[in-house]
């Protein structure tokens, strides 16, 4: 079964439809000219628009020094109208993420990738979700889901992914296995739902995974997910497998749960923050 990411997003975005849109305006950064982040941009661009957002690209030189850019973050950030700031990942190699990152005011980290940001959403206090972690979620509601009888694998423990994703399922799963570089991939048979986030392009297959199994995967690399969907064609036995492809998968919940952060944060500022 496909696990259709779109639909999901389309009735998330209704529902924020029914909602105030936010007076301030939401800012996105983007360092350099990479293809893969023009076009994540776009959708979450598009989606903004649709949804009467104020929504503001800046586009810095990929040769920007790492204390120019921190300024021109806080200098953004700092803006009374400014209700909500992404800044859009990988940067450029020479740039230091975190260093960028933590100017992010917590208020206005729909993203959760500020220290502080992550720190409260660690001790369970921040007011919303890391979006990968939000989109989980969602999908387990969809799905209707009872997570702890599940037996639950991560795959890939990053920084976006994994790591945020793997704290929210302690204590809701009924096991977790984490799997990271070098890890056995037999282990992932014993599994009910596996979570991967690791854009290794098809680097898991159905034939790895027991009947029944529910895959999300938020691997991206050239157009492909992690997961192998297309070895299910024709084999029978693995029809049972639930899947989010890619693309139409996460990527559409995840863009609708990033907005639905700036709605929630903008609403908790001060029309003059």
């Amino acid at each position: 079964m496909i696990i259709d990411g779109k639909k999901i997003s389309e009735n998330l975005i209704n529902s924020l439809k029914n909602k105030p849109t936010p007076k301030k305006f939401l800012a996105a950064i983007l360092v350099g000219k990479d293809h893969s982040s023009i076009s994540f941009l776009k959708q979450k661009e598009k989606t903004a628009k649709v949804l009467g957002i104020d929504f503001r690209l800046y586009n810095f030189d990929e040769n920007i020094k790492n204390d120019e850019l921190r300024g021109e973050v806080l200098k953004i950030s700092q803006h009374k109208t400014c209700g909500g700031v992404l800044v859009q990942l990988p940067l450029p190699s020479h740039i230091n993420k975190h260093y960028i990152l933590n100017v992010i005011p917590r208020e206005k980290d729909i993203d959760v990738l500020g220290e502080r940001s992550l720190g409260a959403f660690y001790t369970g206090r921040n007011l919303v979700l890391p979006p990968a972690v939000a989109t989980v979620a969602e999908i387990i509601k969809a799905l209707n889901l009872e997570l702890q009888t599940f037996k639950v694998a991560v795959v890939g423990l990053g920084f976006l992914v994994g790591k945020p994703i793997s704290t929210w399922l302690e204590g809701k799963a009924k096991e977790i296995i984490f799997f990271d570089e070098g890890s056995d991939f037999l282990l992932l048979r014993e599994a009910d739902l596996i979570i991967t986030g690791v854009g290794g392009g098809g680097i898991v297959k159905p034939d790895m995974l027991k009947d029944e199994a529910i895959i999300i995967d938020f691997g991206y690399k050239n157009g492909i997910g992690d997961f192998d969907s297309s070895l299910l064609i024709n084999n029978q036995n693995l029809q049972s497998i639930s899947y989010t492809p890619t693309p139409g998968g996460t990527g559409p919940i995840l863009v609708a749960k990033l907005l639905e952060n700036f709605y929630v944060l903008s609403a908790t500022q001060s029309p003059r923050d």
